[in-house]
């Protein structure tokens, strides 16, 4: 990767469109990589379901390797997209406000687009809601498992929310705890969405094949874990580069990018919590 910043040269992470007009910011074929990957993802998940059935011809084994090289495809796009957005232009770049800004506003319309995916999935439940309830039996949704997740993620958020206003007071010890602590509990309550998984399709026989309810609820809370580790890798990136000495009171925009997208994350575990499971639980 060249170094130099003169003349007419450009700086490039491979892939990247080397003849992109100048003014026209960077090109990349990160974010397409990405997307591509991510798609890769929802379509393992319907061949898993297509194959699950009787009369199915397709291979059960397609949908976990699909699913599998998918997710490989998808961190490797977002690393390389992150560090060619991010990491690799910190040293050698002024802090920019306008810059910032264009960031800050990125992921608000980022976000938007999530609100209006889990929105589709959200609006599928409520019609489902609507009919016949309960639509068969229905596991124990409201156990201590779910509360304290819910706990760690909330607390998660406090730790970030603690981190950010440490950075922004130039104290990078109480940032650096914070970040860790946030990335531990991330990765805990990813933890303990696993071990729900297992506990329903294991013991209680509930899978995202168990009716309407079921592909409901794996759905939304498939969706969300795979929002919430994208956030714990986005975390684990910020982290690392904060233990290089990155990030200070005037530059510190991708800790602000990635605390909006954490804080949203567990405000959807919420409602997930108050309409998937105790909703679900109460009209049973």
């Amino acid at each position: 990767m060249s170094t130099d910043h003169g003349g007419d040269d450009h700086e490039h992470h491979l892939p990247a469109v080397e003849d992109w007009p100048r003014g026209f910011g960077e090109a990349s074929w990160w974010p397409f990589i990405t997307a591509l990957s991510a798609g890769g993802i929802y379509l393992g998940a319907a061949l898993f379901i297509v194959a699950g059935g009787s009369d199915s011809t397709i291979n059960p084994m397609y949908a976990p390797l699909l699913t599998a090289s998918s997710v490989g495809g998808f961190l490797f796009g977002l690393y390389g997209w992150v560090y060619h957005a991010f990491v690799s232009e910190f040293w050698s770049s002024d802090a920019d406000e306008t810059s910032s800004s264009a960031l800050r506003w990125g992921m608000i319309a980022f976000l938007g687009s999530e609100l209006a995916t889990f929105g589709a999935v959200f609006t599928y439940y409520f019609f489902i809601r609507a009919g016949t309830w309960p639509p068969g039996e229905l596991p124990h949704l409201t156990g201590s498992l779910v509360i304290i997740n819910t706990v760690i993620l909330v607390a998660s958020s406090l730790t970030l929310h603690w981190a950010h206003v440490a950075i922004r007071n130039n104290d990078r010890r109480k940032f650096l705890i914070g970040l860790l602590a946030t990335l531990l509990l991330g990765v805990v309550f990813i933890g303990g969405q696993v071990y729900e998984y297992y506990e329903f399709i294991v013991h209680s026989q509930f899978t995202v094949t168990s009716g309407f309810f079921g592909s409901a609820f794996f759905g939304l809370t498939g969706l969300h874990g795979l929002h919430v580790s994208l956030g714990g890798v986005l975390l684990a990136i910020v982290t690392v580069r904060a233990l290089a000495g990155q990030y200070s009171a005037d530059r510190h925009v991708s800790v602000s990018t990635v605390s909006m997208y954490w804080h949203f994350v567990d405000v959807v575990w919420i409602f997930l919590v108050v309409i998937l499971y105790l909703g679900a639980s109460l009209g049973a």
